[in-house]
């Protein structure tokens, strides 16, 4: 018995060692997932665009707002619309808090006077506004007390938006959405049509007078209902039962949907030409699923990572869809206001769902 275990053993050693695509799947992509994680997730919340409407405009609303942006927890700008349309920049996520100065505020910082000011902050991710807060609310404190010893003249006003009981819930569950559509398409593509290889009827249809488009749509068109099955059911789910809002367009979102799934199932197509097992498709959409999880700011903004791993994020296109679904969701963002996302997807669903479209009229023609 020792001898035939032993011997198996051998085999099963010897057939990896000579798959150099599963050498380098189980070494290498491991390592790859060690770095982005260490880089991409992180529970720090820094460099939150503020916009500042300054009413006073006087040294000291000027060193209050120094205050904010001294260290790297804020980076203040200027807005160029009315507060009265200050939303829209939330809806663009140019900015996830405003600061509004009266223009009583040095008069009633000389005066020991109370004063108010007002920051409104984006709540779509309740810890993030959570903890801009926090930061804002400390380094008021650390003002007041340079400017007037231990008393608290100025006050602030804290407003959320979009979520301002501060559920988790609302953000987590329109990223889930997202996530679940990426793996479905994604992995099931790529090892359905790897499986029809392997078993040989792939091959055999090949063989038949069904054309190779024909022969395309009628493997990835069953996913790709699939994948709008699944997120239709994630989303009754997400608002029977986790009572989620929905303010935006259905119909928008489920338009939008169609670019993202034409490029995970480009995606899945892809992985399908280069692997040649079952095996090997499953360890590379693994791969590729938690890349594009890591950097799509599921977890951690996008704005906290590292520059490098910013950069790298416009290569991700669930990037993309995950601010489309949420700011659907969450904030009823429309076209004029998702067109950047809109635009970026277009091009990774004509160009990856396209070249996969090539690459494997090739493999089976």
């Amino acid at each position: 018995m020792f001898r035939t275990v032993a011997a198996l053993i051998r085999k099963e050693f010897y057939q990896v060692i000579r798959d150099r695509v599963m050498l380098r799947v189980i070494f290498i992509m491991p390592i790859v997932q060690l770095f982005i994680l260490g880089y991409a997730i992180t529970t720090d919340v820094k460099e939150i665009d503020m916009a500042v409407y300054d009413f006073d405009n006087s040294e000291q609303s000027r060193e209050y707002i120094r205050s904010l942006s001294a260290g790297d927890y804020f980076t203040v700008g200027s807005s160029e619309r009315r507060l009265l349309e200050s939303d829209i920049e939330f809806r663009e996520n140019r900015f996830r808090s405003i600061l509004v100065i009266p223009e009583d505020f040095s008069e009633k910082l000389q005066q020991s006077k109370p004063v108010t000011v007002g920051y409104i902050v984006d709540g779509t991710n309740a810890n993030s506004a959570a903890v801009a807060s926090g930061y804002a609310g400390l380094i008021t404190r650390r003002f007041n007390e340079k400017m007037t010893g231990f008393k608290m003249p100025i006050r602030m006003n804290e407003k959320k938006l979009y979520n301002p009981e501060g559920e988790s819930v609302y953000f987590m569950v329109p990223g889930i959405v997202a996530v679940l559509i990426t793996m479905i398409t994604i992995s099931l593509t790529s090892m359905a049509i790897v499986r029809e290889r392997e078993i040989g009827t792939l091959e055999q249809l090949m063989v038949t007078p069904i054309t190779t488009p024909a022969l395309i749509l009628g493997k990835i068109i069953p996913y790709a209902v699939l994948a709008y099955l699944e997120m239709s059911l994630a989303l009754l789910v997400g608002i029977l039962w986790f009572k989620i809002p929905f303010a935006g367009s259905w119909l928008l979102l489920y338009g939008l949907s169609f670019l993202y799934i034409l490029t995970t199932l480009g995606i899945g197509m892809f992985i399908s030409t280069m692997t040649r097992t079952q095996q090997q498709a499953m360890f590379f959409a693994w791969f590729v699923s938690i890349f594009a999880l890591l950097t799509s700011g599921f977890f951690t903004p996008i704005s906290n990572m590292p520059e490098s791993v910013q950069y790298l994020t416009y290569l991700n296109p669930l990037r993309y869809f995950m601010t489309v679904i949420r700011a659907i969701m969450m904030k009823g963002a429309s076209y004029d206001i998702l067109y950047p996302q809109i635009f970026a997807m277009a091009g990774f669903s004509v160009i990856l769902f396209g070249l996969s479209w090539i690459r494997f009229s090739k493999r089976v023609s």
